[in-house]
């Protein structure tokens, strides 16, 4: 395989996977989140301990969940507990060290938006899904982690409605780390996202270019490794299987 025909996407799956651990319990939003998560579970971190929002503990899907209600879920998990007792007991009782959690908007303190675009919260030009359990993921994970497609019209300078308050300032916040199809932005002491890295091809001016605020630069870029030829195949492998499974990748969006 010619690892140098990956994907932005598979870049940014393979970037956010590496940086779970074995041991890790991670609360995991479906599409890209869940992609990621489960990467690392089949690779190297098989001993991660993958939580989703319907109950399920310890999940091992063969192919990724199109819902947190995917059957798949709750065939391969360890157990499966109550929605209050994921909640109650597990992620505010601390026993979560991330949280996986993609958005529609990202403002330069790592706030999400996955409610509404455009307009008025009344009559928006677009409705997203919404909350989810990510605002209550988001203020009791150890850890936040997201992952999405790096443009000024993800990453914005003003919200157009605020859902989860990831890494707002004004607000004790757990550290936050952002994983695009570009690099890799981490909050500073202030709560400010700053480039971090960029990966193999990008340059910095790619990604303040593609940034709706000026964002600020850590004083070392890094360059984020290349896929291997083992991720590459164990990714596409994941996919191929939820296409076959599906008639969709579950990539999410």
């Amino acid at each position: 395989m010619d690892n140098a025909a990956f994907t932005p996407d598979e870049m940014m799956t393979i970037a956010a996977a590496r940086k779970l651990r074995v041991g890790d319990v991670c609360f995991v939003g479906i599409g890209k989140p869940s992609a990621a998560a489960n990467l690392a579970r089949i690779t190297h971190a098989p001993g991660v301990v993958l939580i989703y929002e319907s109950g399920t503990i310890g999940a091992k899907p063969d192919v990724l969940p199109l819902s947190i209600g995917d059957g798949e879920l709750a065939d391969y998990a360890e157990t499966v507990v109550s929605v209050p007792e994921i909640f109650r007991y597990w992620l505010q009782g601390g026993r979560v060290d991330v949280g996986f959690l993609g958005a529609a908007q990202i403002d330069k303190f790592a706030n999400l938006n996955t409610t509404v675009i455009g307009g008025s919260y009344e009559r928006p030009r677009v409705r997203l899904p919404g909350a989810g359990g990510a605002p209550e993921i988001a203020s009791g994970a150890k850890e936040i982690w997201i992952i999405a497609n790096h443009s000024k019209r993800m990453f914005v300078e003003k919200l157009d409605f605020c859902t989860s308050a990831a890494g707002n300032s004004r607000l004790k916040r757990a550290p936050t780390t952002v994983i695009t199809d570009l690099g890799v932005m981490v909050a500073d002491a202030s709560g400010e996202l700053r480039l971090t890295a960029v990966h193999p091809g990008i340059t910095v001016e790619q990604v303040k270019d593609a940034t709706g605020w000026d964002l600020k630069v850590a004083g070392k870029v890094d360059v984020t490794p290349a896929p291997t030829d083992a991720e590459l195949a164990a990714l596409r492998d994941l996919y191929a299987r939820t296409a076959a499974a599906h008639g969709t990748s579950g990539e999410g969006e």
